[in-house]
C-alpha cells in the first residue's frame, strides 16, 4: 500500500524584487512623443487588509490604443495599430506600495459583435501570499460610456466604486489615481477572467 503525503502549504515568495523587478523588467512609460491619443498618468498604491502599502508587489497594465485596438496578434480588426504604443507596462511598488504610468486614455473595445465596452485598463497584481495573481479593471470616474459597459453592470453598484480611476490635473497634467485594495473594507473587485481579460 502507497502512503500519500501532502505538500505542506507556504507563502509564495518573496521573489518579485530579485526576479521581476529588475530596472530592465519595467515599463511603466507606455508612450512616445509620437503615440495618439490622450496622455495621463496613473498612479496609485497597492493596499493590504489594513490599509498597508505592499512595497514588494507588482502591477501589469495592458490596455487598446486610442483607436480601441490591442497591440496583439489576436485583434486582427480593421482599426488603427499604433507603432508608437505597446500597450503593456509593468512596475513594482515601491515601499509605501506605490506605482505608477505614463499612457493614453484607451479606445473602447467590444464586447461582442453589437456591444461595446467603455474604456478600461486591464491589471493583474503579484505578490507575495498570492498563489494566484489577481485581475481587475480601471475604468474611469469621468467616462460617460461607463454606464453602458456590460462587464460594469455585472457588479453591484456599492462595489463599481472599487473599480473607478478618480481624475485630477495638476499644471496640466492629467492624473487618474487608483488604488488596489487586497481584501478587507474596500476590496477591490477582482475577476476571473481565465486567460484573457479584455
Amino acid at each position: 500500500m502507497t502512503v500519500l503525503e501532502l505538500t505542506p502549504s507556504q507563502t509564495v515568495g518573496p521573489f518579485f524584487h530579485p526576479c521581476l523587478l529588475r530596472p530592465e523588467a519595467q515599463g511603466q512609460v507606455l508612450v512616445t512623443p509620437a503615440t495618439a491619443g490622450v496622455r495621463l498618468r496613473l498612479e496609485g498604491r497597492v493596499l493590504d487588509g489594513d490599509g498597508q502599502g505592499l512595497s514588494d508587489a507588482l502591477v501589469e497594465i495592458w490596455q487598446a490604443n486610442a483607436a480601441g485596438r490591442y497591440h496583439h496578434p489576436g485583434d486582427g480588426r480593421p482599426l488603427p495599430l499604433d507603432p508608437e504604443f505597446i500597450g503593456f507596462g509593468r512596475c513594482g511598488t515601491d515601499p509605501a506600495g506605490g506605482y505608477w504610468f505614463e499612457t493614453i486614455k484607451p479606445g473602447p473595445v467590444p464586447f461582442d459583435k453589437t456591444t461595446p465596452q467603455a474604456p478600461h485598463i486591464c491589471l493583474a497584481v503579484f505578490g507575495r501570499g498570492l498563489l494566484n495573481h489577481l485581475y481587475t479593471r480601471l475604468y474611469f470616474d469621468d467616462e460617460p460610456a461607463n454606464g453602458a459597459d456590460p462587464i460594469l453592470a455585472r457588479v453591484p453598484q456599492p462595489r463599481r466604486e472599487t473599480l473607478m480611476a478618480r481624475r485630477s490635473e495638476t499644471k496640466g497634467i492629467v492624473k487618474y489615481l487608483f488604488d488596489i485594495v487586497l481584501q478587507g473594507q474596500g476590496e477591490t473587485v477582482f475577476f476571473n477572467f481565465g486567460s484573457s481579460p479584455a
